[in-house]
């Protein structure tokens, strides 16, 4: 298959938006595993953006940088008042929501029953685009419930990048509106990366990037022979030392150990402990990363049960570490 030149934007990796995962902890930690990749936060509704607490909802630590900000909704004014918020606010992109499948998602008319409504998703984009001091992007799917058509997705995109948009990230699959739960919808639609292989060939002057079971170096790297991007999901969560490997194959830089990256996120966490944080809302995002390795079910154990108790802080991780190392793994120990 060709392989396409590459657009200017400097972030070829990033991290997907996630619902209940990427949160700013989550982001701290990822900053450390891949400092050169693109930072997205959980999704956010633009009414809640601009009624909500602001502080909890769109607060972010500066390390955090470059990071994104993304919204769901489907009211033209809403969203584009949002997007200023969030430019004030610090952000360097606000991406628009246009692939979630949820039942709550759809009955609030956003997320990927937007893929039906495509001058709705224009109009969107274009106010958001006209009070915008970042850049405006877009995440979507390849279509929505019949609707599976290589000429329409295509025309989806062209309708939507007429208001000047240049950077959708599409996650390779359809979705089924009905009858199957977000988890199926990650994993049961078939993977058509063609697709987009082929709209980057055919509209060479857009930045496309690609998601969906991106699980590897050797899978980034041939996405990246035909896409501009490629954004890593779940697999960053569940298996975060794949993300360090994915960043350090990207730019060249040395591998940092396991541990060396955990003790990384000490002062991070130390600062947060004395804010009153309690220590499991870090540390849940961190019990993957021994995940395959020595010891990795003992770190995941101590962690999992401890960091919920009272008064738990960074001694706690300490002795999820020690039950990695050879002495703790050894018969007579």
């Amino acid at each position: 298959m060709q392989t396409v030149a590459l657009s200017p934007r400097p972030e070829r990796l990033s991290v997907a938006p996630m619902m209940d995962w990427t949160d700013s902890h989550c982001r701290v930690f990822h900053r450390l595993l891949a400092p050169g990749a693109r930072l997205y936060t959980e999704m956010v509704h633009a009414q809640a953006v601009i009624h909500g607490d602001r502080d909890r909802l769109l607060g972010f630590d500066d390390s955090e940088h470059p990071v994104a900000l993304q919204l769901g909704g489907s009211d033209p004014g809403h969203l584009a008042q949002a997007t200023a918020i969030a430019a004030e606010w610090g952000y360097d992109e606000v991406n628009l929501n246009v692939g979630c499948p949820s039942d709550r998602v759809q009955a609030g008319r956003f997320g990927a029953c937007l893929m039906k409504e495509p001058a709705l998703v224009a109009d969107c984009i274009a106010a958001m685009r006209t009070v915008a001091k970042v850049p405006v992007t877009v995440k979507c799917r390849l279509g929505v419930d019949e609707l599976e058509d290589y000429d329409r997705f295509r025309a989806f995109v062209d309708e939507v990048a007429a208001t000047g948009c240049d950077t959708f990230f599409v996650h390779a699959r359809k979705a089924w509106l009905q009858g199957l739960s977000p988890k199926e919808n990650r994993e049961i639609p078939p993977l058509r990366y063609d697709w987009v292989y082929r709209l980057k060939r055919e509209r060479a002057d857009l930045w496309i990037g690609i998601n969906g079971s991106v699980d590897g170096v050797d899978a980034v790297r041939a996405h990246l022979a035909h896409c501009d991007g490629a954004m890593i999901g779940r697999a960053a969560y569940h298996d975060p030392y794949v993300l360090h490997r994915m960043d350090a194959a990207l730019s060249g830089a040395v591998l940092r150990s396991r541990e060396e990256l955990l003790r990384a996120f000490r002062p991070y966490v130390e600062a947060q402990l004395q804010r009153g944080i309690a220590l499991k809302h870090m540390t849940r995002h961190v019990l993957g990363l021994y995940h395959g390795q020595p010891g990795g079910r003992g770190f995941r154990q101590i962690l999992s049960e401890g960091a919920h108790r009272p008064g738990a802080d960074w001694s706690l991780v300490e002795r999820a570490l020690a039950a990695t190392r050879p002495a703790a793994l050894s018969p007579a120990a």
